[in-house]
């Protein structure tokens, strides 16, 4: 049975004859437009040895990069990719963003792959089994692959890659460590001055504060996805960051032990490895002296029963503070 078939319910669209006149015709003249409109500057950036980065990617590599954005995280990374290194990577993206059927098609003709969510234990092992086999078939034809560091996007900016990504990453593979190296992970930092949905964040936060069984609608994401898109963003910036392999080789001669460790323990080792490059990669930001006066203008704009606005502000300050916090500790200050 032929891959596209066995893959067919998840894998993005066979479009690759004419992704580069659909790129740079349609898709990257909007995201130009939109970088010009929402952002005071975007820009691909590195940690370290640009040319080692450089020759990582080159030859196919797994971007992993901290959650901010539904829709922009991957757009802009592609964008960038394209423009600087003709790379256009597969992007997984999860299967509720499918809100409308229009929605589906354009992500799927624009290299977008289904993460199934919502469903059943038994379907979503299964779901995982068949993921994990395709990201390892796209890797096999040197393919290069986005996929957000955890599912859904950490409300608090407190960005930590969930073990379970890793596990799904390399089901039934009888060696941890060799699929994790095979896959070629580069993680990628994503800096915003200004999140343009840190208010429906804030919010959402209080709501399931209040009510622990509150869970978003498609509308809900519908939304996000719009201001994601259309809301301010300030300085923007993307840094590449080496692959983890070399990291892992040092790791394990100094420690052959975790070679024996259970499953949990040595995902854990390969999620603090990819921790640290993002939280060094992070862009730090000087907002100036009105950055009171921007909270406050954005807990003006959420509207929900009983109100905490002592609560919002702290949720706000705290999804800005958690990345400066976080870069410290990876750079040892």
């Amino acid at each position: 049975m032929k891959p596209l078939n066995i893959y067919k319910d998840i894998a993005c669209y066979h479009t690759a004859a004419i992704l580069p006149f659909t790129d740079f015709l349609l898709v990257f003249p909007y995201l130009q437009y939109l970088q010009y409109k929402t952002t005071d500057g975007l820009r691909l950036d590195y940690l370290g040895d640009r040319k080692q980065i450089e020759k990582d990617i080159r030859h196919g590599a797994f971007f992993m990069t901290n959650h901010r954005d539904i829709v922009m995280d991957a757009a802009w990374l592609s964008y960038l990719l394209r423009t600087r290194y003709f790379i256009r990577p597969y992007m997984g993206v999860g299967d509720n963003l499918f809100a409308k059927k229009w929605i589906e098609v354009l992500m799927r003709f624009n290299r977008c792959f289904a993460v199934k969510r919502g469903c059943g234990a038994h379907a979503q092992l299964e779901n995982a089994k068949k993921l994990s086999a395709y990201i390892r078939h796209l890797r096999t034809r040197h393919k290069s692959i986005w996929l957000a560091q955890r599912e859904g996007r950490a409300k608090d900016s407190n960005d930590l890659t969930q073990a379970s990504v890793l596990h799904m990453l390399t089901m039934d593979c009888p060696d941890f460590y060799k699929a994790i190296k095979d896959l070629n992970i580069c993680p990628v930092s994503i800096s915003y001055e200004y999140d343009p949905c840190d208010y429906l964040k804030a919010r959402e936060m209080q709501l399931k504060r209040d009510n622990p069984r509150w869970r978003k609608t498609k509308r809900d994401d519908v939304e996000s996805m719009a201001t994601g898109i259309h809301g301010r963003k300030g300085r923007v910036v993307y840094r590449l960051t080496p692959s983890i392999n070399p990291e892992i080789d040092v790791m394990l001669a100094a420690h052959p032990e975790y070679r024996t460790q259970p499953h949990s323990e040595q995902a854990q080792h390969i999620c603090d490895i990819i921790d640290r490059h993002i939280h060094m990669g992070y862009e730090i930001f000087d907002r100036g002296t009105d950055f009171e006066a921007y909270i406050e203008s954005r807990i003006a704009l959420i509207d929900i029963p009983n109100k905490d606005e002592a609560f919002l502000r702290e949720k706000l300050y705290e999804m800005y503070n958690n990345p400066v916090i976080n870069h410290q500790k990876a750079v040892g200050n």
